[in-house]
């Protein structure tokens, strides 16, 4: 429970070598932190659990900067203004703030967005509305490109990512085939989300599965995972497919190349001889602005007509957000995880 004398954190005790374990993350109780002149002080009120997580664990180049041993673990957060000396946010008001795994946190608006005031669901900020759901619409937009009768398929189908994909492909008059992890995730994908079709990646029979699943082979693919799915679908794609790299959850807790055969020349002979375009993308600078507005307005449309679904999973309490982590990376949540702190 969050105190106003004292604020939690949990920190990075040690880097994890393959899955991260309850050594690797420490939970500290620190001093409240004061907000001074030009800034203003959040509390925490909702915490995104995402698997771009792991690599934040690593000491390693990336497109941002490892968690420091010590520091705070990184996280988008929905918190609550409680003071302010910033301009534009007054006490009250709901925002959007990277400051991470904490009850409590001080910041001079830098990366931090307001809400609109009565919210119905601010958790959704974290997920159909926020992040997730504009990974989704601007990545098809701008590399998927998907076009009506064109087949896609999409790994982690059932992940906040995934859904979006499948379902957006959907409205766009594709035929969608998903992969998930399981017959529950697979039957959801078809019966809630509306799929056409949705494969069980841990399945014996995978890749002849998926295989007679798309007899007119794979136009768009969108990767969340690597690992199986990248590998089921390479023989699949069509000339000119296009695969927008999200993605590469399967791999995120590997502590050397994969054991098997080198799949490095067939990836590469795959996107020569089929001319594929592959293109990894990190949503908040692969995209010119007009991609969030854009978003937005179809989003909110489709969320109000019925024609996307959304499945929310709400983990209870801060000290409960390693374990969230370690399920999302293991396939072990349902939909968007989403922590509620206070």
């Amino acid at each position: 429970m969050q105190s106003r004398d004292q604020n939690r954190a949990w920190v990075l005790a040690q880097r994890p070598v393959g899955e991260p374990d309850d050594d690797t993350l420490r939970l500290e109780t620190r001093p409240m932190p004061q907000a001074g002149a030009g800034e203003m002080l959040l509390r925490t009120e909702w915490l995104s659990i995402d698997p771009y997580m792991r690599g934040r664990m690593n000491d390693a180049k990336s497109y941002a900067e490892p968690v420091p041993i010590g520091g705070v673990m990184t996280g988008q957060v929905v918190a609550e203004v409680v003071t302010s000396g910033v301009d534009g946010y007054a006490p009250g008001d709901r925002v959007l703030a990277l400051s991470g795994w904490q009850d409590w946190a001080v910041s001079d608006g830098t990366g931090v967005m307001r809400l609109p005031k009565g919210l119905e669901r601010p958790a959704w900020a974290l997920g159909i509305l926020g992040m997730p759901g504009l990974t989704a619409h601007a990545g098809l937009a701008y590399i998927g490109e998907p076009k009506a009768g064109e087949t896609l398929v999409v790994s982690a189908a059932t992940g906040p990512v995934g859904a979006t994909v499948g379902q957006i492909a959907r409205l766009r008059g594709c035929r969608v085939v998903g992969v998930a992890g399981g017959p529950e995730k697979c039957r959801h994908a078809v019966e809630v989300q509306g799929f056409d079709t949705c494969i069980d990646h841990r399945a014996e029979d995978f890749e002849a599965e998926l295989r007679a699943a798309c007899p007119d082979g794979v136009d768009v693919y969108w990767d969340n995972t690597g690992a199986r799915p990248l590998y089921a679908v390479l023989p699949l794609l069509n000339p000119f497919a296009r695969v927008p790299v999200c993605g590469v959850a399967g791999w995120y807790n590997l502590q050397s190349l994969p054991e098997g055969p080198d799949r490095g020349p067939q990836i590469m002979a795959t996107i020569l001889r089929m001319k594929v375009k592959m293109q990894g993308f990190i949503v908040y600078d692969s995209f010119p602005p007009s991609a969030y507005d854009a978003f937005l307005a179809e989003m909110t449309g489709w969320l109000a007509d019925g024609s996307v679904h959304y499945t929310e999973q709400v983990v209870e309490g801060l000290e409960a957000a390693p374990h969230a982590l370690r399920d999302v990376l293991a396939g072990r949540n349902f939909g968007k995880v989403a922590v509620r702190v206070g």
